[in-house]
């Protein structure tokens, strides 16, 4: 039998002995690829099921079956680490199932490629974060990223799609859920099953981050209550503003810079966090000083890294060398070279805008976006041709700018799909009554660790 045949396999590249419900999942994902019963699937498992592995398992036994599979995540950074856990390549979503068409008034606009797969299998990892509806004038597809994947899967030859996610963390801003793992909204397609993985691993069992994220998953369903019930172990610690210096310099010690990372609320507090870091723990004086990490806050379309069409939204990267300060169009530009980990560490050297870099706003205001374009737009007024013209301006240096925030701290909406062997996580709540959406900031947050947590001054009621 076909589907047994694909069972046995899958167990013989399991690591351990599965749980019952990681046994149940390669049951189903056998079943799903041997009938005509669907073509998508949905893994829905909490922090620490070991869903990751159990995928990783299939893709191994799918490679020494000499079938194809597909590996994709929303962001770099996350599929880097579906690729380090799977042991096989991984792109973007955006990367693989888009590319650039001719412009749309001289911008780049990105349209669905064409599925030339046969009977392969793509896997795609951080679901959460996929959302139905970009801002207006999208530049990719429809402006609907889960519509087009499902489009573009089953644009294919006898292809597959298995959706793995958490539902417990951030959805993507702006909805209350993650549509990619709502079972209501993912039967509109059709052709779809569901599966849930709830045990946490025996390996995992020890891990006080686990511990706690269960914890605050299970306060989703009842609603959750003032006092969070949180417990101290030794991979989650409690510490106070007095400890926050110290604490942070031996973990940039222990893991080094990439391997560290303060979350916050808010762009603000992450604003803060990151003066005081350069200031009094890194000891930079300047603006901006080789080896700063910083975060870009606003896709870039034109080529930079090889592999890709675009750098993107959430993309972090560690500054080489920066000069030539400039004044212009009444913000601050300076040219920059900086290296991407999540791309091989390749090195793109452009301009950057410097005026977001400690910005309380996610990226460049709309009113200071429309006194660029119309600054630099007036500098190409001599071009015929409205075509050329924004052509023109779309490949000016300063138009295109790179915009970037300090990324020592950053936001946990911009920590979703990445992970860091040290987290710090800044108290947010100062409001006395909690909500769904503040359990779930949390637990995105926690689960973001790999090694350890600390919780900064979060205050005696949110502990057991």
């Amino acid at each position: 039998m076909r589907e047994k045949y694909f069972y046995d396999a899958f167990l013989r590249h399991f690591p351990y002995d599965p749980t019952p419900c990681q046994d149940r999942l390669l049951q189903t994902l056998a079943a799903f690829l041997t009938s005509d019963d669907g073509d998508i699937l949905v893994v829905n498992g909490y922090a620490g099921t070991g869903k990751t592995t159990a995928v990783a398992s299939v893709v191994a036994a799918l490679r020494e079956l000499s079938l194809t599979s597909v590996l994709l995540a929303p962001t770099g950074r996350s599929a880097k680490v579906l690729s380090l856990y799977a042991g096989h390549a991984a792109s973007t979503i955006h990367k693989h199932i888009y590319r650039q068409k001719s412009f749309d008034g001289g911008f780049g606009q990105f349209s669905l490629s064409p599925n030339k797969a046969r009977n392969t299998l793509f896997v795609v990892d951080e679901v959460s974060l996929i959302g139905i509806a970009a801002s207006e004038g999208s530049a990719f597809g429809s402006g609907d990223l889960l519509a087009d994947l499902v489009s573009f899967v089953r644009s294919g030859t006898d292809c597959r799609l298995v959706l793995l996610g958490d539902a417990a963390q951030l959805p993507p801003v702006g909805l209350d859920a993650s549509p990619a793992l709502s079972p209501e909204y993912m039967r509109v397609f059709g052709g779809v099953q569901f599966v849930e993985l709830t045990t946490v691993v025996r390996q995992a069992a020890d891990s006080g981050i686990l511990q706690n994220a269960t914890h605050l998953r299970s306060l989703l369903p009842v609603g959750p209550s003032d006092a969070l019930g949180l417990r101290c172990f030794p991979d989650v610690v409690r510490i106070g503003g007095g400890e926050l210096l110290e604490t942070l310099s031996d973990a940039y010690g222990k893991y080094g810079e990439d391997e560290v990372m303060v979350l916050c609320r808010s762009n603000k507090r992450a604003g803060r966090y990151n003066l005081g870091i350069r200031a009094q723990v890194l000891y930079r004086e300047e603006q901006l000083t080789r080896g700063d990490k910083l975060m870009v806050v606003r896709n870039h379309y034109l080529e930079g890294l090889e592999g890709t069409d675009y750098i993107a939204n959430g993309d972090i990267g560690t500054l080489v060398w920066i000069r030539h300060f400039e004044e212009r169009y009444g913000l601050h530009f300076a040219d920059a070279c900086i290296a991407f980990p999540d791309y091989g560490n390749q090195e793109v050297e452009m301009k950057v805008l410097l005026d977001t870099l400690l910005s309380d706003a996610p990226s460049l205001s709309p009113a200071q976006s429309q006194a660029l374009y119309e600054g630099v737009s007036a500098d190409y007024a001599h071009i015929r041709g409205k075509r050329k013209r924004y052509e023109a301006v779309r490949s000016d240096p300063f138009y295109s700018a790179l915009q970037i925030k300090y990324a020592h701290a950053i936001t946990a909406h911009k920590a979703q799909g990445g992970q860091w062997q040290c987290v710090f996580i800044d108290n947010p709540f100062w409001m006395e009554e909690r909500t769904d959406d503040d359990v779930k900031w949390l637990y995105t947050a926690l689960t973001r660790a790999v090694e350890r947590v600390y919780l900064v001054n979060f205050k005696d009621g949110l502990f057991a």
